[in-house]
């Protein structure tokens, strides 16, 4: 009886993990500079990881054909950075990659959340974790509440005076075509 409970149990622990579909790549570039000043040698190692995880839905995936097409999913891609002088690696912090209305943001996480930032706009605002593992989100222009979804979307919710109201907007992991 004990056998065939284990074997129930491992075909179900394999049937799980059978069920990630995940395109996951790793990157990592190491840099290392040594500076000689005359009295004495330092060395500085620089590591940028660039982390890429894509989703994979199959088009038409209820049809009986055997071998079937992957449909186009976006792919959030994460940077972060260390640097080790002296043997004392110091992380500056990672960025992940978002557009919304053809607009590319970058976030770059803090000690405090995200700083946000456009190709036009370095500073286009914050993103600081509340107690209720929501965001708040404040631009020049309006403070929001965000969340972030189960297909990994930023949402921003508004309140709108005019129309009494909630706008609601939604940023996406940028596909890998915006990045490259």
């Amino acid at each position: 009886m004990k056998k065939i409970a284990l074997i129930i149990l491992f075909g179900l622990s394999a049937g799980m993990y059978a069920q990630v579909n995940k395109n996951v790549t790793e990157e990592t570039k190491t840099t290392t500079t040594t500076v000689d000043n005359g009295t004495e040698k330092k060395r500085t190692v620089t590591t940028e990881k660039t982390d890429k995880v894509q989703d994979i839905e199959l088009k038409n995936a209820d049809s009986n054909k055997l071998n079937k097409d992957i449909k186009e999913t976006s792919v959030k891609v994460t940077k972060s950075e260390t640097i080790s002088g002296d043997g004392i690696p110091t992380q500056i912090g990672s960025t992940t990659y978002y557009t919304m209305n053809g607009t590319n943001y970058s976030f770059v996480k803090d000690k405090k959340g995200y700083k946000i930032s456009t190709p036009e706009n370095l500073n286009h605002g914050v993103l600081r974790k509340t107690s209720n593992n929501n965001y708040i989100y404040k631009t020049e222009n309006k403070t929001s509440f965000g969340y972030f979804d189960a297909d990994g979307n930023l949402v921003v919710e508004t309140y709108d005076n005019d129309g009494d109201g909630v706008m609601v907007e939604k940023y996406t992991p940028a596909k890998k075509n915006l990045i490259d």
